[in-house]
């Protein structure tokens, strides 16, 4: 019996180590963008319809659903995004932000700006 509840205990904690680790390894810098009003109501790569007024990001290989953290790098203001469209298709960038989380950014004057992005919960 000792030994079962022994080995449940070392599972159990290399499964949630492994998570921890996982979202705190993940970590990318480069320039962001953000959407341009053409694309509300249109569907994201998720088949969700993208709206400007929610925290969402495109990401070419995140999962759907994880959270990201975004941070401008030239004034510290950060968001938390979830992924839920692919992109940025153009080269030299890492993510497209929703309107709503640029302006929280503060990147709307900018529009292309220095950002580091790190995964704070991966979903399924």
């Amino acid at each position: 019996m000792a030994q079962k509840i022994t080995f449940l205990l070392i599972i159990f904690s290399f499964l949630t180590c492994g998570s921890q680790h996982e979202r705190q390894q993940y970590q990318e810098t480069g320039m962001a963008s953000f959407y341009n009003d053409k694309f509300e109501g249109k569907k994201t790569a998720s088949g969700e319809k993208y709206k400007a007024s929610k925290f969402t990001a495109a990401h070419k290989s995140l999962k759907f659903n994880t959270l990201i953290k975004v941070t401008n790098l030239k004034n510290k203001k950060t968001v938390i995004v979830r992924v839920n469209d692919r992109g940025p298709f153009k080269k030299n960038r890492i993510v497209d932000v929703s309107k709503a989380a640029a302006r929280k950014l503060n990147m709307e004057q900018d529009g292309i700006v220095n950002v580091k992005i790190e995964v704070v919960e991966k979903r399924k």
